[in-house]
């Protein structure tokens, strides 16, 4: 492996970064609050407040903090089956993240998952994709105290990887998830599915469409600015 990654750990968001699933916990969101009759969601709002927030934190914000546990276990498993239903027919990787994966594992770099999602929402990602063999670790929401734009989620990646923060590169492409990388002294790569390059870049050491764009050499040039 090449010297400029070596000790380096890529640490990956799930939704909206492995898989293009944004548009459709949009569709899901838009459904749940129509069913109660809830002024409608525009995406301007879900990308800004909802996309990268745990789903609990978004139901109290939106339904009250008084609402009942069994309401809120109702209503995760509502929005839950109405975005499965409408995403499992298009459930694939984003393009060429195969590729990069396997070159990052081939290369000896560390790969670990960090999403604000629950592990069922990571057993059914993985569980169609057949990735999960590539990552050495798996953060999820429930394991950290404070949500995105805190960077205790990737903090949290990197402790179990024993990595330093500065030889890690987080993958993103929500606002706060964008955040949190930079505030976690990591180095950040940005990819556009759900904002547009020139929103992104602000953000970003690295702005991208898809893993086609980004190779072990683009990845180790991030340690040198």
């Amino acid at each position: 492996m090449g010297g400029d990654l070596e000790g380096a750990t890529a640490i990956f968001d799930m939704d909206g970064t492995l898989v293009n699933n944004t548009p459709y916990h949009y569709q899901a969101w838009q459904q749940l609050f129509k069913k109660y009759d809830m002024p409608e969601l525009s995406r301007e709002t879900y990308l800004t407040n909802i996309s990268g927030v745990p789903i609990l934190n978004t139901l109290k914000k939106y339904f009250g903090d008084d609402t009942d546990e069994a309401k809120m276990k109702q209503l995760i498993k509502e929005k839950k089956d109405f975005y499965e239903a409408d995403f499992t027919p298009f459930l694939r990787p984003i393009n060429a993240l195969e590729t990069f994966l396997l070159d990052l594992k081939n290369a000896g770099v560390k790969i670990a998952l960090a999403t604000s999602s629950s592990m069922e929402d990571v057993d059914f990602i993985f569980g169609t994709m057949h990735i999960r063999q590539h990552f050495d670790a798996i953060i999820i929401g429930s394991m950290v105290s404070e949500p995105k734009p805190s960077p205790q989620i990737f903090l949290k990646a990197a402790e179990h990887l024993n990595a330093l923060p500065e030889k890690c590169v987080v993958f993103e492409d929500s606002i706060s998830g964008l955040k949190a990388g930079r505030k976690a002294g990591m180095k950040v790569v940005g990819i556009t599915t759900a904002h547009p390059a020139e929103t992104v870049t602000k953000l970003a050491d690295l702005v991208i469409n898809d893993y086609a764009d980004i190779d072990l050499h683009k990845m180790a040039a991030l340690f040198d600015k």
